[in-house]
């Protein structure tokens, strides 16, 4: 059951001075990505406990609710263009037409793609059309760690109508989240190192797509840029790959992430990276907060830094930040799929109240 909206750690979220962060919407079980309508619908996903995609309504003051798309199995991948919601499930791309019309009855879906391999692990998906007019979506690797079959551990991209397939990068263990450059339209992406070497390595990583087709960052074979894998890097180096843009820390889960393009937040935020930091299944401390990747002219990151934080009281999680999504307004909306909730990060002014539940 998602949490009461009474109940949600709101008031003890932390943003920095001059931002206010509330509830924007609750009672959305297991909230995943989001992505918006050109109508202002906000089509939000879910994973392992729901199976759902909701499609959430602003009614001025109040947020409506509603379910267009059930019983889907793991539907995490989200995308919106020309007035059709597309959905991406391990297997699948399914595209539903005029989906904000037919809210209350939405269409048979179209099916685009079907050429996912099978995988029990890492195979649910996350869906961005780039500024080419193709369709990204990550093949995650089928394990923890291994030597994967030709067509996983990569990011692809296709024609809208799911023709054309080609490779953007390969070494990726498991992508849940990319955006890309408004300046320069490159491909950056969070990638989920591998489990089981210690609690502090390897470290997840941001990752920057220069030579679409050409890169390979690393998977199986060296992880974080610095650490040859102990099972499957015997002969090889970190310097054979492409190197992480920023490294996000030992098992952070970064999942969403999106360049900031609005106009409400400081200067000093335009055209950064936020990044939603899952927090660790497996690791006996916890973490989990947004992050902000700030970025020089030459499109480096010159510092990572926490933004939105108190996700983790007396060491246990009491929310769980899974994607950001930059609102027309230029308000930041950051998904939990802990309490099946929606927040909303604004800015008020220097001297503003910072939480609001």
């Amino acid at each position: 059951m998602p949490t009461p909206a009474d109940q949600l750690p709101t008031p003890r979220l932390k943003v920095p001075e001059g931002f206010k962060v509330e509830t924007w919407a609750s009672d959305v079980l297991d909230a995943r990505m989001m992505r918006e309508g050109a109508k202002g619908t906000l089509f939000v996903s879910s994973l392992f406990v729901a199976n759902k995609v909701y499609a959430v309504l602003d009614k001025g003051g109040r947020r409506e609710v509603k379910v267009v798309v059930d019983d889907t199995a793991l539907p995490n991948g989200v995308e919106f263009k020309d007035g059709a919601l597309y959905v991406a499930t391990p297997r699948k791309i399914l595209r539903f037409d005029d989906i904000e019309n037919r809210l209350d009855s939405p269409p048979e879906p179209v099916v685009v793609y079907e050429g996912f391999p099978p995988s029990s692990q890492h195979g649910w998906k996350v869906l961005k059309f780039g500024p080419d007019g193709k369709l990204y979506a990550p093949v995650g690797a089928p394990c923890n760690i291994c030597v994967p079959d030709k067509g996983q551990a990569r990011i692809l991209r296709m024609k809208p109508d799911g023709t054309g397939v080609e490779t953007v990068a390969e070494g990726v263990r498991n992508s849940v989240g990319f955006d890309f450059d408004p300046r320069s339209g490159d491909l950056w992406f969070t990638d989920n190192q591998r489990d089981w070497v210690s609690d502090d390595m390897p470290l997840d990583e941001l990752n920057h797509v220069t030579r679409p087709g050409k890169q390979h960052f690393g998977f199986p074979y060296c992880h974080s840029g610095l650490m040859v894998d102990p099972e499957f890097g015997g002969g090889r180096q970190c310097s054979e790959f492409s190197p992480p843009a920023a490294l996000l820390g030992a098992h952070a889960a970064p999942l969403g992430m999106r360049f900031y393009t609005g106009r409400m937040f400081p200067e000093k935020y335009r055209d950064a990276i936020f990044i939603a930091r899952h927090g660790p299944w497996n690791r006996p401390q916890k973490d989990a907060d947004v992050a902000v990747a700030f970025l020089n002219d030459r499109r480096e990151v010159v510092t990572v830094e926490p933004f939105l934080t108190g996700f983790v009281q007396d060491d246990e999680y009491v929310g769980r930040p899974v994607d950001v999504h930059v609102m027309r307004d230029g308000s930041l909306l950051v998904s939990d799929d802990h309490n099946g909730a929606i927040y909303r990060v604004s800015y008020v002014g220097e001297g503003g109240a910072t939480a609001k539940p």
